[in-house]
């Protein structure tokens, strides 16, 4: 599972040819959760409510990004890395 971004322990990251809708991957210690590129919201998994909060927020500051690198994860292509949070 391609690595796109780091920042405070959150590790973010998508599968190659992943199911839709687009999203990405999330972990934070030992928690795990999935998050819906278009409408920025956990669909899956669980973590602490501030941690889902700064997910989001790095989300929405990178959205295009997102799109672009979910388009490039289904055509198996390398990802590209993405500024962090802080």
């Amino acid at each position: 599972m391609p690595e796109v971004c780091r920042f405070l322990g959150i590790v973010i990251s998508m599968y190659y040819k992943d199911h839709a809708p687009p999203h990405f991957h999330a972990k934070y210690g030992g928690e795990r959760a999935a998050f819906s590129i278009n409408e920025l919201r956990l669909i899956e998994g669980s973590l602490h409510k501030r941690v889902v909060s700064l997910i989001l927020e790095w989300a929405f500051e990178h959205r295009s990004e997102l799109i672009e690198d979910w388009e490039l994860a289904k055509r198996k292509e390398d990802l590209k890395k993405i500024d962090p949070l802080v």
